[in-house]
Parts: C-alpha cells; structure tokens; sequence
C-alpha cells in the first residue's frame, strides 16, 4: 500500500510534526496481539500498548463480537433522561474494583472529558455544602490532564498550555516529584514526602477553605513515568482531609491493571475522593472514559435538588454509549476471566529487569518504572525533544512503537505480552538507543 504527501494532506492529525509525518508517513493497518502490521507490511510489538489503552492486545474477536451484537441491536439511545441496559451493568463491574467507597461511576468519552467532568463535580458538590468561596484548584508541575479547557488549565507540561492562554484561573501548581540527584530508581523513590507541603503551603498562603480540590497522576505518566515518592500520595490525603479538600486521581494512565491492582489507589494505598479514568476501560477498541465518585459526593449533589430535577447539569450525547458499553463490560469480562491483573504484577519483575539492563547506553539519563509502565530517558541532543522525536521514528523502523514523551520513552507492554515479547522489547529498545 503506497501513500503520498498528497493523499494525506486532509487529515489534520492530532499531537503530530504534520510536515514531517506526511513526507515519510508511518502507517498502521493492522494489529493482532501485541503486534501491529504497518503499511509497507513490516511488524511492529507494540510497546505502549497503543497510548497505554490496549493491555488485552489488539484484534480481541470477543470484544468485536460484543460491539457488532450491541450496534445490531441497539445502536444508540439518549443517555438524557433514558438510558440502556449496558451502562447500568458496566457501572456495576467499574464499582466493583474501585476502593470503597467509590461506588457512583459517571460516563464519558475520554479521559479529557473525564477531567473536565471532575473538576464539575468539584464545584457542584462544594455549592451544594454551602461552600462556593472554594474556587481554586491545585495540580502539579509536568502534570497531563488532558486537552479540554479544563485539562489544559490543570497542565503542568509548558507545551500543552502556551499556545492556549484563556484558560481557568486560580489554578496553582506544586512542584512536580523528580529528582535529578536521584537517578535509576526501580519503584518509589526514598525521598521526596516533603515535596507534597507544597500543598500545605498553599492552603496557609491562600487559605485551605479556598481550594476545592487537588488533582494528580498517581505516577505522572505523560510527562515521563514519575513514580511518587514513599508516603508523598499519603500526605496529600492527609493535608486535603485537615482542609476539606478533595482529592482526585487522574487514573486514565493507572487504571484498569497497569500496576497490577485494578488502579493506583489500591497499589499505592490512598482512597481518593474522585478517580478519572478512560482508555484500558474498553482496551482502546471504543472511545470512552469515567469518573467515579465517592458516595458522599454523588448523595451531596443529588440530594439539593428538588425531587424530579436535574441534579447535575452536565454530560454528553455519547455518555454511556451502547457500543462503547458494550466493549466496556465485555473487556471487564476478559480481565476477570483471564485474571489480567495478577498476570500485570507477575509480569512486573521481569519487565524492570529489562528496562534497568539499559542503563549502560551512553545515551541512557535516567531509567524509572513501577508495575508494566516505564520510562527510559535520553540526554538531550540537538535540543529538548529532538532525540527523542528521532528515536522514536527510528525505532518504529526497527519494529517496534514506543511513545514518547521529550527525550522519555514511556513504555507500557501489553497485560497478555510473554516474557519472549519484553525480551523482544528491550533488544529493540537497546538497538534504537544505542544509535540515538
């Protein structure tokens, strides 16, 4: 299959040197398993997992069956005051592996939507306390929170939010959780709790009856795979319960196994009051995301509203969509039948064992992981990015994807990749860096 620069041009592609990409265009056609067919017919593993959404693998018959089933006999409904059988049951199997007592599960279409979703319920449950004054909001250096106003006024990574400049105000941003003195670091690094005071203070600096929530990656994926220092979430749960401040986790990367509990609340022990969460909901074959909210927050909003009125003013012509529920329960399903999180932790060890054997390459700066998500980071070269773009491309020719973030590779295999497929992944990985 040949494309040119010319039959390309219409499509405005997302996060992408448009310019670049058309001359030389990289093209997938296909994908089973953990591997992905490009369009000169070369094999590609499949190292992020698609962006992180696709633990299952590709071309899962199960899911395809569900969604052809579900679109033959009910393609769509209003989710406004009428809704389908499937939204309810997924609700359901959500709720069942999140922390109690997060019980309440609102649908959307992506983990940008999840967020802006977040930040609504915030405000709707502090006006319904009697506590609208609380309209500052706190995120953190290098954080990715999406792409919608929301997410963007959230945005701790400089790229994502320069360009868009009328974005939320009173938004602040503590310091982000990477020391460059500590390198290599497998896990949670030692130091680093007191990075979470940030928050303290700017509870004493603006007053915490001023702050309505604070939202954070549970590892600060997008920028690179920060993993939080030991006791730095806890600390956050403690400075946001002595305020009255809620806590969200942005668990869009985290969720659903990655690092081998159903999300981060449960691996790193800290129950927030709202979880965002997308992409491994329906293993990326539809688009959609969720916001689970602890019960006290959906009985808050729903409860100071008269009988019969709209509780919450909020949501989307595809919230809850049949298909993408559809995807959504048979992809819980899978998870529960082929225990998909117990084999995430199992594959945990051998997977940094692979990722740490890279720290001899000269290009190599800093390698961190936790769970299957990792990143290997290079010096920068040419300028903060340049290498990384490069490699990137190269190591797609090489047979591989990888996303990459700068100069990080974020790397996240597949739930169902063997231990001959992480082997697979480090050689490359080793060839592409080696020539960076």
């Amino acid at each position: 299959m040949q494309f040119t620069a010319n039959s390309l041009e219409q499509h405005w592609m997302p996060f992408t040197g448009n310019r670049d990409f058309k001359e030389s265009p990289r093209i997938i056609v296909k994908g089973e398993g953990v591997y992905l067919t490009d369009h000169k017919g070369g094999t590609i593993l499949d190292g992020s997992s698609g962006l992180f959404c696709c633990p299952l693998g590709h071309g899962r018959k199960e899911i395809a069956e569900a969604v052809y089933q579900q679109l033959l006999n009910n393609d769509y409904a209003s989710p406004f005051q009428t809704s389908t059988p499937g939204t309810f049951e997924l609700a359901q199997k959500v709720a069942r592996i999140t922390p109690d007592p997060i019980n309440h599960v609102f649908f959307v279409n992506s983990g940008s939507e999840s967020i802006d979703t977040a930040l609504k319920m915030c405000m709707a449950y502090h006006r319904a306390r009697g506590d609208g004054h609380r309209t500052r909001f706190v995120s953190r250096e290098r954080a990715y929170h999406g792409v919608n106003i929301g997410g963007v006024s959230l945005a701790g990574m400089v790229k994502n939010r320069e360009t868009f400049t009328s974005v939320m105000p009173n938004v602040v941003c503590m310091r982000h959780t990477w020391n460059p003195d500590e390198l290599f670091v497998r896990g949670q690094p030692e130091s680093g709790v007191e990075l979470a005071d940030d928050l303290a203070r700017f509870c004493e600096t603006y007053g915490g009856s001023t702050i309505a929530a604070v939202f954070v990656e549970p590892i600060a994926g997008s920028t690179g795979v920060l993993v939080p220092p030991k006791g730095y979430l806890n600390r956050l749960r403690e400075i946001c319960d002595e305020h009255g401040i809620l806590l969200v986790f942005d668990e869009v990367i985290t969720g659903f196994g990655r690092l081998g509990a159903p999300f981060a609340s449960q691996a790193f022990d800290v129950i927030p009051d709202i979880m965002t969460m997308a992409k491994a909901i329906t293993n990326g074959c539809q688009p959609m995301g969720a916001v689970a909210a602890k019960d006290e927050i959906y009985t808050t909003i729903t409860e100071a509203s008269p009988e019969n009125a709209i509780e919450f003013f909020h949501g989307y012509t595809y919230s809850g969509h049949p298909a993408a529920c559809a995807a959504g329960n048979a992809v819980q399903d899978i998870y529960v039948a082929e225990d998909s999180f117990q084999k995430s932790a199992d594959l945990s060890e051998y997977f940094l064992d692979g990722l740490f054997s890279l720290r001899d390459i000269e290009s190599v700066k800093d390698i961190r992981g936790y769970g299957l998500l990792g990143g290997v980071e290079m010096h920068p070269k040419g300028g903060p990015g340049a290498r990384g773009t490069q490699a990137q491309k190269d190591m797609f020719w090489n047979g591989m994807h990888i996303k990459f973030t700068g100069d990080t590779a974020c790397v996240a295999p597949p739930f169902i990749a063997e231990k001959t497929h992480i082997d697979e992944l480090v050689d490359k990985l080793r060839m592409t860096l080696e020539n960076a």
